[in-house]
């Protein structure tokens, strides 16, 4: 007997593959790929962490068909920011459920606990979850850590897993996993929170921005992870590294719309759009060496697609930081605690 176990690579989902393993159900852990989990590729991580639990490990890339299908037009809309949860779980298990027969999988299993985030963990919200993924009568998902509290499920009912083994978690304590994660000496899992990029506010507000100037791809979703953004008068978008690491993450993004900038200076790495006006590109190279080292004293000759321009840096990074869109604004004024302009 096998199961599909949705993985994001947490601690819930880990106990969930755990519960089933014990109970001799092969799973094959599945990470639905949509592009917000975080700034870092955690894949080599969650692998690890899938097979601590005893599950095989496979990644499934669904991140343009996500963007065309879910992220602008859900069913049940939105969260507090961007965030449209019960969709984008809906959507995840759809995507397992037509994997079912490939992998020999009788069920599904997710790490979900009853009451543990407001939007998508709701009783009723599951429900919703089911009824996207096509499990109109509700028996097809196993949720292990919450399964006493809710209605039998199919596994359950067939014999296929013992209920008298599964849990009755609820809330947003995470005390009784971590008692768990003693008891089979676990140290490398997730720590408990955290979650997806479009929860946070800084992030969907970039999101929303970018979307008043043109379409949003596959290549936005890691542009908007990095660096300072910056929409200068034309409509061009500047991104300037805050940071070494920062940097280095920009630097790799080989994003097919944007240009690097190459300074004069030590500086931040940084990119403009590739269809900039020129007064842009201008304005784009004199915010770049205002972060980097350089003297507003001083007049730097910069060359940029086969153009040299001449440029005075601003005399204070407060003259460019006009030009943040208004999620960067509020917290470009303590930004300067944060970085390192290498």
């Amino acid at each position: 007997m096998r199961a599909i176990s949705l993985f994001s690579g947490g601690l819930d989902s880990m106990i969930a593959i755990k519960l089933m393993i014990d109970q001799g159900i092969d799973v094959t852990a599945v990470h639905i790929k949509i592009g917000f989990s975080g700034t870092k590729d955690a894949s080599i991580e969650m692998r690890r962490r899938a097979e601590l639990a005893g599950a095989d490990f496979k990644i499934v890339d669904v991140r343009e068909s996500y963007i065309q299908d879910i992220l602008f037009s859900p069913v049940y809309g939105y969260g507090k920011n961007f965030n449209p949860c019960i969709d984008c779980h809906g959507y995840m298990f759809t995507i397992a459920k037509a994997m079912m027969e490939e992998l020999g999988a009788s069920f599904l299993v997710t790490g979900e606990v009853l009451g543990q985030r407001p939007m998508s963990q709701r009783s009723d919200a599951l429900k919703q979850v089911s009824k996207l993924a096509g499990d109109k009568e509700d028996k097809l998902i196993l949720r292990p850590l919450s399964a006493k509290l809710m209605e039998p499920t199919t596994p359950e009912i067939e014999g296929w897993v013992d209920r008298e083994k599964l849990l009755d978690i609820s809330g947003r304590s995470r005390e009784r996993q971590l008692a768990m994660t003693k008891l089979w000496g676990w140290e490398d899992y997730e720590s408990p929170g955290g979650g997806c990029l479009l929860t946070e506010p800084v992030y969907s507000q970039k999101i929303k921005e970018f979307m008043e100037f043109g379409e949003f791809s596959v290549d936005d979703i890691d542009l908007l992870k990095f660096g300072r953004h910056f929409r200068l008068p034309d409509g061009a978008k500047l991104v300037v590294g805050r940071n070494q690491e920062d940097n280095a993450s920009i630097q790799a993004l080989d994003h097919p719309d944007y240009l690097s900038l190459s300074l004069p200076v030590l500086g931040p790495y940084s990119l403009i759009h590739k269809n900039a006006t020129p007064a842009d590109i201008e304005l784009g190279l004199k915010i770049a060496l205002t972060y980097g080292k350089s003297s507003s004293d001083e007049l730097y000759t910069v060359n940029f697609e086969d153009k040299k321009y001449k440029i005075h840096p601003f005399g204070s990074k407060a003259e460019a930081q006009k030009y943040f869109f208004s999620a960067d604004s509020a917290i470009g004024n303590n930004e300067n605690t944060k970085e390192n302009n290498v």
